[in-house]
């Protein structure tokens, strides 16, 4: 929705300030945002049945080299994943939006033993260069983390 589109714009606008502005972009649709994208946040609720219809989409849509990151506090990062073609390029992001009000917040990355190196430095770098502090954790629902398999920062 336009009006939808232009309120995101103007509340990242005032969040991160107009210095990170360059480094996002807003599209029209799905497929325009994606055509080109290395890096998706989807902005749906953090509900299974929006996620997995988001996911969905993207997978068809994004390159291959796209890494899909995904706000949520409740949903297993695995379980989503497991549900593309590429499940080791799909990341959760532990975020509240009173994090984003303040700069060098830390920002909670989950990833799962799939998770690449790549995506998940990727992830890191984009929250770093935004300025805050990217703390990579290994998804609580993944069973490998109770064998301490996480992957550093």
């Amino acid at each position: 929705m336009p009006a939808s589109l232009r309120h995101a714009e103007e509340t990242l606008r005032e969040e991160l300030g107009q210095e990170a502005m360059p480094l996002v972009s807003f599209a029209r649709t799905v497929e325009e945002a994606v055509r080109q994208a290395d890096l998706t946040i989807d902005c749906v609720p953090d509900e299974l049945e929006s996620k997995l219809e988001i996911f969905s989409l993207l997978d068809r849509m994004a390159p291959p080299r796209t890494v899909f990151a995904t706000p949520t506090t409740n949903l297993s990062i695995a379980d989503l994943a497991s549900c593309t073609y590429r499940p080791g390029q799909c990341i959760g992001i532990d975020l509240k939006a009173a994090q984003l009000s303040r700069k060098a917040a830390e920002i909670p990355i989950r990833v799962t033993s799939q998770t690449t190196p790549e995506a998940q430095a990727l992830v890191c770098d984009f929250w770093q260069r935004l300025g805050y502090a990217p703390r990579v954790e290994l998804d609580a629902a993944e069973p490998l983390f109770r064998q301490g398999k996480i992957l550093k920062n």
